[in-house]
């Protein structure tokens, strides 16, 4: 059953160059997402994943279409929204003289919430940094400490964006099994990533965009099959990066 429901959804901005004419960033998308499904975002920069995810989290107005998490129209009652939702963003902040316990337990008072501190560290496999200030995390366990924070007021969904840029290998790898262990705990799971790998090892379904529209969408094994044409002199198909170029026709980061 679906658990986000997207229809005609766009926002625009005005042109950098130009400010009396504007541009969609994201250009009428309707998305389906179940309930309990990892779900992945792909997009070059600029594609509108980004702004997708703030529309839907409620940090970004919606200029057109409409948006539903578990029924709750999320332009007509956001903060209803952000009661069942856990955002980790790209880049966060904290008070640099609290530790994590004292962090967490403070998330959970602004969400009116009596919390373990200890049970959401370790879920993310922090409980050793229980003491530590965020400034003396590496890479990895600040993404973790991310998600333990988006995960204090138990969210029905939880949006991840980029959640593994900039991290060796093995924090990745520990990032993607702490993604996979929630989502087997039954958290639906949205996901935007510049990985293909990533993608392909996580997500049950897949949305590409470019210039704000969605380009494909489906299962990664059936994108492949559709569109990643068998590399000449190899006899294995294509994988999700080989989709992502014949789909957009550049790279990721251009």
């Amino acid at each position: 059953m679906p658990i986000i429901e997207i229809k005609d959804l766009a926002k625009k901005y005005p042109l950098p160059d130009n400010k009396s004419e504007t541009f969609f960033a994201v250009n009428g998308i309707s998305l389906s997402i179940e309930a309990g499904e990892i779900y992945g975002i792909l997009g070059p920069n600029g594609a509108g994943k980004t702004t997708t995810l703030e529309m839907l989290e409620g940090l970004n107005d919606i200029d057109g279409g409409s948006a539903t998490i578990d029924g709750i129209d999320v332009a007509k009652e956001p903060f209803k929204v952000k009661q069942i939702i856990g955002v980790q963003l790209q880049a966060n902040e904290y008070f640099d003289n609290l530790s994590l316990l004292e962090l967490l337990t403070l998330f959970g008072a602004l969400y009116d919430r009596i919390i373990d501190p200890n049970d959401l560290l370790a879920k993310v496999h922090l409980q050793e940094k229980a003491q530590a200030k965020p400034a003396n995390l590496s890479g990895g366990q600040k993404q973790r400490f991310s998600i333990a924070c988006a995960l204090v007021n138990e969210p029905k969904v939880l949006f991840l964006d980029e959640p593994t840029t900039g991290l060796d290998p093995q924090a990745k790898r520990n990032l993607w099994d702490l993604v996979l262990e929630l989502n087997g705990a039954g958290m639906t799971i949205v996901l935007t990533t510049h990985n293909m790998e990533e993608a392909e090892t996580l997500c049950q379904r897949i949305a590409i965009m470019d210039h704000g529209e969605v380009v494909a969408e489906d299962t990664p094994q059936q994108l492949i099959l559709k569109h990643a044409a068998e590399p000449p002199e190899a006899p294995l198909h294509g994988n999700i990066e080989d989709v992502f170029l014949a789909l957009t026709g550049h790279g990721l980061r251009e």
